[in-house]
């Protein structure tokens, strides 16, 4: 399937197919999607389903030499926020979070969003704390799954932008104050 197939068959789900879709990827059973694609679809419907303005997944290309994957982008109010999704087994290390923070560098007063099937190893969460002046919020399963039951995921990330900022705090776990 083409991205724009993914696009157009995930703007045909409501929240409850949402949640099966959730479901399936937890079970590492999402037939008809590429590796890693339902989660990347998954978050920005979300997202569009709560109110923002969205871009689903996208390269960026110049002279046919492709610079960059974003995995979605969203726009609610003053927000806007390049989106990173990896359904892996392994916790996520640095890496990918310094090639977003790199993303970031290039988009004047953007935030990231992590979102991560598998957590963060530690010294990723370490250095998490060095990435100013670029935010990234990091989202578990929990969170996304949370967000999926109650269908509203803005208000998650306005609280995890608000803690940010008021704490620096890239890991606070919205489950903590939304249960």
């Amino acid at each position: 399937m083409t991205d724009q197939d993914y696009e157009q068959q995930i703007r045909t789900y409501g929240w409850p197919q949402l949640n099966k879709l959730w479901q399936a990827i937890g079970a590492k059973n999402t037939p008809g999607w590429g590796k890693g694609k339902a989660l990347e679809y998954l978050i920005v419907r979300a997202f569009e389903l709560g109110g923002a303005t969205v871009r689903y997944p996208y390269s960026v290309s110049e002279n046919s030499q492709i610079l960059e994957q974003i995995d979605g982008v969203i726009y609610h109010h003053h927000l806007s926020c390049l989106l990173e999704c990896k359904d892996q087994t392994d916790p996520v290390n640095f890496e990918p979070i310094a090639k977003l923070r790199s993303q970031l560098m290039r988009r004047p007063t953007t935030i990231g969003n992590f979102f991560s099937m598998s957590g963060f190893t530690e010294p990723a969460l370490k250095l998490m704390e060095t990435l100013s002046p670029q935010m990234i919020l990091l989202w578990c399963p929990e969170e996304i799954e949370l967000c999926l039951d109650r269908e509203n995921i803005i208000d998650a990330l306005l609280l995890k932008y608000h803690y940010y900022v008021e704490r620096c705090k890239s890991d606070f776990n919205i489950t903590s104050v939304m249960i």
